[in-house]
């Protein structure tokens, strides 16, 4: 059945390659094949995400430009400043969704408004939820608790650090998928090891460099300088040799850097909820070893070495254990389990339940004025975009 869906996005990046990290790929991904399917999609975003819009996706923008520009997250997060923005931004894409008369949301926002709305509303909704809790959007998510707005996770792992009390009903494990013709089989490698993703301490891009000099692999490294203290006191004095950045790239050239390595390391330093770089590495056939955080076990499988320890010494040796996995083993993994087309399937079917019980009776329950709330925050375009 056709949809009118509307898709909410973060707007610390913009929705457009190359993407700086997973919930933009997810996000923008997700909108082309929805799209492709057949839906009307509209994406909720900032303005410069209109760079590489799928087609047959409408822009409603949110704000003029991604908010990192102007508030880089490393010196603003936390501050009234970003917080007024963010604000004035989500208000915007509130007052979208109850003109627009879409069918259902698709929220992949980080913001407290939404979930909130949802319920006050009675506007179907599907939250994905893409990294680990904090305060402000768990309560915001519990106040907003409804038949109608279901929430996703994208990993067991995930589901269980959100609700370690149990799960709602309300909530599913679907995990992140890709289109595996973006990502072909590579190879034979030539024995290398890739890194990838955004450079910055909770990606640990410091320990795959120094567990590749460890262990003699010639590494290559690929992604965007997030946090520039960060790669210049952390990552920059492992880069000689056979160690090298090499930059950021899109996805076809990053896909091509794959299919010539051996071998992916995947270095997570935080509760990493999925781990998108290390399936898009799979799926070109190659093995992958990580650092024991998050889901990295549920994600690799038979397909990765999992370090023993958090130590460069404990990677490189498996690192050096990954090499011998045959190519064929991860890129199976993928096509079994984190298939983009089956993905977008199990959203259908959740936007498909939450507007069947968008008419439920709810206990009588009181909560802050939503579209009082939205109407004092002032209009982001002009002023704060």
């Amino acid at each position: 059945m056709t949809r009118r869906i509307a898709i909410v996005g973060h707007i610390r990046h913009p929705i457009a390659a190359p993407f700086k990290g997973g919930m933009e790929a997810f996000t923008h991904g997700l909108a082309r094949i929805l799209a492709e399917r057949g839906h009307e999609v509209t994406l909720l975003a900032s303005e410069d995400s209109a760079a590489s819009l799928p087609p047959g996706v409408k822009l409603l923008p949110i704000c003029d430009a991604h908010y990192d520009a102007r508030f880089p997250w490393h010196d603003f997060h936390g501050t009234d400043a970003l917080n007024d923005h963010l604000d004035a931004c989500y208000a915007r894409a509130a007052r979208l969704l109850l003109e627009g008369g879409f069918d259902v949301v698709h929220n992949n926002a980080l913001h407290r408004f939404l979930p909130r709305l949802s319920r006050a509303e009675r506007l179907p909704m599907v939250t994905s939820l893409h990294i680990p809790p904090f305060k402000v959007l768990r309560a915001a998510l519990m106040d907003g608790a409804a038949p109608w707005h279901l929430s996703s996770v994208v990993s067991a792992r995930q589901r269980g650090i959100w609700w370690p009390e149990g799960a709602p009903e309300t909530s599913y494990v679907v995990h992140n998928g890709i289109d595996l013709d973006e990502w072909p089989q590579g190879g034979p490698g030539d024995g290398s090891a890739v890194w990838a993703g955004r450079i910055t301490p909770t990606k640990g891009t410091h320990l795959a460099a120094e567990a590749a000099q460890i262990a003699g692999v010639p590494l290559r490294i690929y992604g965007v300088v997030e946090h520039q203290d960060y790669f210049n006191d952390m990552v920059r004095p492992h880069l000689y040799g056979d160690v090298a950045y090499v930059g950021h790239l899109e996805t076809a050239a990053l896909g091509a850097a794959y299919g010539r390595a051996s071998v992916a390391l995947f270095t997570p330093q935080w509760e990493e909820p999925f781990g998108l770089a290390a399936v898009e590495a799979m799926a070109t056939g190659l093995p992958v070893a990580a650092t024991p955080h998050g889901a990295v076990e549920e994600v690799l499988g038979e397909a990765g070495v999992i370090a023993a320890g958090d130590s460069a010494a404990a990677l490189a040796q498996a690192l050096l254990q990954a090499r011998d996995i045959p190519a064929a083993v991860p890129r199976a993994r993928v096509a079994r389990l984190f298939d983009a087309q089956a993905m977008v399937t199990k959203f259908e079917r959740l936007y498909h339940a939450a507007r069947a019980q968008r008419d439920v009776a709810l206990p009588c329950k009181t909560y802050p004025a939503v579209a009082l709330q939205v109407e004092r925050v002032p209009q982001p375009l002009a002023e704060a975009g």
